[in-house]
């Protein structure tokens, strides 16, 4: 083929490249948060998407999906067009936990169903008792579960959440009852656990700092491995004599199919929202360090973690109430 032809023939092709990927975003972006309003999650979603709004010169609506443990609207972000208009905060419930517990129930693979884009934070889960419960220990906790007439209840965010998980392990390790009682996002097991309709409950920090400090609520236990900067008189579950190490955590995923171009431009902007004061001031007082990783990496911890929680859920023997 001559050159003139050949050189007409690339002419056309980088013409006909989507010219809408170079001048990403020109319309809103939907941010899927797969947990219900009012929990951990949402306010990080919202500082998240605060930010990026403002790098990426169009507005991002947090839509809160929760329900299923977080699978409902990480399946909701698994069928949308991939076309960088919907974004998912990928929550470790749905995308590591949930494969193990549902197992082909699960209507999505996190690996497959998914361009990663960044990690966004890592945040331990905070065991808290309503304050009429008769315990400011781990110890004690476990001394009152284990009275013959105990009939404690922990609420979660939902089975196949962080805090169920950590919950069994408790059970598991600490050899004691209590039973679970289900929400629909760690907001409503908040409510739940403020009203007395359950004595304890698992939730990352972000949801109770503010009310344990006003009294509302008393945090005994922390499931990572070292003490939060925002609750640093809360022990870890290791100290208290109990080997528990569960972290939840926070990224940003795209459905797969997704253009390159697209994903880097969101990765360039997640990571420059974390850098920024706004963001990483916000989260470090939320009990949430601000985490970013490469699009590889992300994809790299993700194998990683749903091996990691396939071992714990056997360990624990957690199932789906």
């Amino acid at each position: 083929m001559p050159w003139r032809m050949v050189a007409g023939t690339l002419a056309v092709l980088i013409l006909q490249q989507p010219v809408w990927a170079s001048e990403y975003p020109t319309r809103p972006i939907r941010f899927i948060n797969p947990t219900a309003p009012g929990g951990t999650a949402e306010p990080i979603a919202r500082v998240i998407a605060r930010q990026m709004s403002e790098t990426l010169g169009q507005a991002i609506i947090v839509d809160s999906r929760g329900g299923a443990g977080g699978t409902v609207g990480t399946t909701m972000a698994a069928n949308a067009p991939p076309d960088g208009y919907t974004i998912l905060l990928g929550i470790v419930s749905p995308m590591a936990i949930n494969v193990t517990l549902y197992g082909s129930k699960l209507q999505y693979d996190p690996l497959k169903d998914f361009s990663p884009v960044s990690l966004i934070t890592k945040v331990p889960q905070i065991l808290s008792v309503h304050p009429s419960v008769a315990a400011t220990s781990i110890k004690e906790l476990i001394a009152l579960a284990k009275e013959p007439k105990s009939s404690l209840n922990y609420g979660s965010a939902g089975s196949g959440t962080t805090g169920h998980l950590v919950a069994e392990l408790l059970k598991k390790r600490a050899d004691i009852r209590v039973t679970h009682i289900p929400f629909r996002g760690s907001g409503p097991a908040v409510t739940a656990t403020l009203a007395g309709e359950v004595e304890m409950m698992f939730s990352g920090p972000p949801a109770v700092i503010a009310l344990s400090k006003a009294g509302r609520l008393r945090p005994l236990a922390n499931s990572g491995t070292k003490r939060s900067p925002v609750l640093p008189d809360v022990p870890t579950f290791i100290e208290s004599g109990l080997p528990i190490d569960v972290t939840s955590w926070y990224c940003l995923v795209v459905p797969v199919g997704t253009p390159k171009k697209v994903v880097e431009r969101l990765h360039l902007a997640i990571v420059e929202s974390l850098k920024s004061p706004q963001v990483s001031e916000t989260l470090l007082k939320m009990g949430a360090p601000p985490e970013s990783s490469t699009p590889a990496e992300l994809h790299v911890f993700l194998q990683v973690e749903i091996k990691k929680f396939a071992e714990v859920i056997a360990i624990a023997g957690a199932k789906i109430d």
